[in-house]
């Protein structure tokens, strides 16, 4: 049991119990504060009724919309009982890296990405569930804007996906420059306690230094572009996180680039989760070779 309402915008993005949608809509004009206030309190009944779910065995998370967080302002004491999908089932691969991985096709040609998903199924041929989701996606996911594809992979996968994809571009396999970039929920670029940073082990939730500390990397690697914001999945406030993107050109000197950046994008991540002592990440690191001086002995 999940939910995926937008309940960090309380106003705009949860429906009130027993309101019409003509009553939500008018009084978002209105009525603002009332309009709330009546989803606040919707959102208490709401998460309560998650927690009678989690008590009696079902598998239940939150989705990182920070409904818990309104649901225990709003009195509810035990909002945070169950568990937010991060450190119910994704930081294991956090440890390793392993976040989403997006480019977009500067051609507008949907053919771009078809053949790019092509490459990345000969670049990691023992993948099956990536290769599941590549297939799976030009069948059943249509494109909105220029034509993009997402995928999850960690270090050492992804510098190897962005020169693959340059390659491409130099050889003119495809129309025109890609540009590589992710979510702002990945392993090393956020801070977040109530998603992506929840019940880190050593208590380290809201430090903020690490999404500060991989803009300033991915800055210094040659992204083409690097952003600070705030507020993803949770609302304003309640997150930093950073964001980076690569232009895969064709040239050289972008090969350059992008193997400092998607390198060391995924690596921050890494070295967050072993700063925060998770074996997982700390085996990541000794693997790929990372020099994490007080973290990693002999």
């Amino acid at each position: 049991v999940t939910d995926q309402t937008s309940a960090h915008d309380p106003v705009h993005g949860y429906l009130p119990l027993g309101w019409s949608v003509a009553e939500w809509r008018a009084r978002q004009e209105s009525d603002p504060k009332a309009v709330e206030a009546a989803a606040r309190a919707s959102m208490k009944t709401h998460v309560a009724a998650m927690v009678d779910f989690w008590n009696a065995g079902v598998p239940t998370l939150d989705y990182g919309n920070n409904i818990r967080q309104v649901a225990q302002e709003e009195g509810l004491e035990n909002a945070f009982a169950f568990p937010g999908f991060v450190p119910a089932y994704i930081r294991p691969l956090f440890c390793r890296g392993i976040g989403p991985f997006r480019w977009a096709a500067l051609s507008g040609d949907p053919e771009d990405i078809y053949k790019t998903d092509q490459r990345m199924k000969e670049l990691f041929p023992e993948n099956t569930h990536l290769h599941n989701w590549l297939d799976m996606a030009r069948e059943r996911i249509a494109f909105q804007g220029l034509p993009a594809r997402i995928m999850w992979i960690g270090l050492g996968d992804r510098h190897r996906a962005g020169l693959a994809i340059n390659e491409m571009v130099r050889n003119g396999e495809l129309k025109a420059p890609v540009v590589i970039g992710r979510d702002h929920l990945d392993s090393g670029s956020v801070a977040s306690p109530n998603r992506e940073t929840e019940a880190m082990k050593d208590g380290s939730d809201a430090v903020s230094d690490w999404p500060l500390l991989n803009a300033l990397l991915n800055c210094a690697s040659g992204a083409t572009w690097v952003s600070l914001h705030h507020g993803g999945g949770v609302g304003m406030g309640f997150s930093q996180h950073s964001g980076m993107v690569i232009c895969c050109d064709g040239t050289e000197e972008a090969d350059r680039r992008i193997g400092r950046v998607l390198w060391n994008d995924p690596a921050t991540g890494v070295m967050r989760h072993a700063d925060a002592g998770y074996d997982i990440a700390l085996d990541c690191a000794r693997e790929h070779g990372l020099n994490l001086p007080g973290i990693l002995k002999g």
